[in-house]
């Protein structure tokens, strides 16, 4: 008898800790798809769906998911990246964007790389105005960050000026103050300039101090605001990183990566263990989401790539820790209709329960996938 109980609740457990999303495509006419964020728009107190498309920043409204230009045709070339966050406390978010895409171009300021403030109109459907300001070349990654008793937009390149192969001059990370008036300039300052070949890089912010990790060429880096930016000693290397995503489990940091840059692996990178390889079968991994979806009390990680894998497929995976924090779950949230460029989580329905929303390049399409 006890035999069967206990594998009753084994069984059980299993079935609390297996996933459910479900698929809800709100636009399959997407261009690109470069850039995901999710923020209120309209200050409906919803969160919206924000993207950096080829050549359109738009927003999808919460419930109907209609589409809305921000801005469009900023630069000749394509845009990049978007980041959206309340700032000053409205319940709105205001927005970065940087466009003129042209990783290939080191050299010449007026062919690569682009960063506006988007002015909001009194209509948010409408089309938001765009102010230029200072950029580097290969402008690729930008978020809104807490430091202190401020915001900072951070800002970070692909590449660095003159950069070939990685090899170069460091690319230079900025952090922007928003004056009272947008129109005027802003005051930059250089947080580091020492890394090559950044792709992303994540934040977290305690009550006194934020810290910044970069994945790049050289591994993880971090840096910390208490009063100013400073690089601390805390570093993984011996690893190239394109995605990163940071969680803390206990006591312990933890990253979930994608290697190297553009690569096939996710890897999950711990402060105090070696480093487990959860899959090798990626294709141009580009994207990551990290949370407790499951509310199990430790966080679950999902992972998209673009280009079909060794078994000519696209799609998003889903991997689920156990309590123990050694072993990992495999399963498939999409299988081959997402060629995933971008992905973010967030509750967008206020059930509770984390979403996942993807955007896919190849595939053209936008798809919540509805935790249920």
């Amino acid at each position: 008898m006890k035999t069967f109980l206990y594998a009753l609740l084994f069984v059980q457990i299993c079935v609390a800790q297996t996933p459910k999303f479900v698929p809800q495509t709100i636009d399959n006419q997407v261009s690109i798809g470069y850039g995901l964020a999710i923020g209120d728009v309209d200050g409906d107190k919803k969160p919206d769906i924000i993207m950096a498309d080829q050549k359109q920043f738009v927003w999808y409204r919460n419930g109907d998911w209609k589409r809305f230009a921000m801005a469009e045709n900023l630069t000749t070339r394509d845009n990049v990246c978007i980041a959206a966050r309340d700032i000053d406390g409205d319940g709105k978010v205001e927005v970065a964007v940087g466009a003129n895409w042209n990783p290939g171009e080191t050299n010449d300021l007026s062919k690569s790389g682009s960063v506006h403030y988007l002015i909001r109109p009194s209509d948010p459907t409408q089309k938001w105005e765009a102010v230029e300001l200072h950029h580097e070349v290969t402008i690729h990654r930008m978020k809104w960050v807490k430091t202190k008793n401020k915001y900072q937009l951070v800002v970070v390149p692909l590449h660095g000026l003159g950069n070939r192969n990685g090899e170069g001059a460091g690319v230079k990370i900025w952090a922007y103050d928003l004056p009272a008036n947008p129109k005027t300039e802003w005051k930059r300052t250089l947080i580091d300039s020492t890394m090559h070949l950044t792709h992303n890089f994540e934040i977290k912010e305690d009550k006194n101090v934020t810290y910044l990790t970069i994945g790049g060429k050289e591994g993880l880096r971090t840096y910390q605001y208490t009063d100013k930016w400073e690089k601390t000693d805390k570093a993984h290397k011996n690893m190239q990183i394109g995605e990163l995503k940071y969680a803390e489990v206990g006591k312990n940091g933890y990253f979930a990566t994608v290697q190297p840059m553009h690569g096939n692996k996710l890897v999950w990178v711990s402060d105090t263990k070696e480093p487990v390889v959860l899959n090798e079968n990626l294709n141009q991994g580009h994207a990551l989401a990290m949370a407790d979806f499951l509310k199990l009390g430790r966080p679950q990680v999902a992972v998209g790539w673009r280009e079909p894998n060794n078994d000519k497929k696209v799609g998003i995976k889903f991997y689920v820790l156990d309590a123990a924090l050694s072993k990992w779950i495999e399963y498939v949230i999409d299988d081959n209709t997402m060629a995933c460029e971008d992905m973010q989580s967030a509750d967008l329905d206020g059930d509770g329960r984390i979403d996942i929303i993807a955007a896919g390049r190849a595939t053209k399409n936008l798809i919540i996938y509805w935790n249920r």
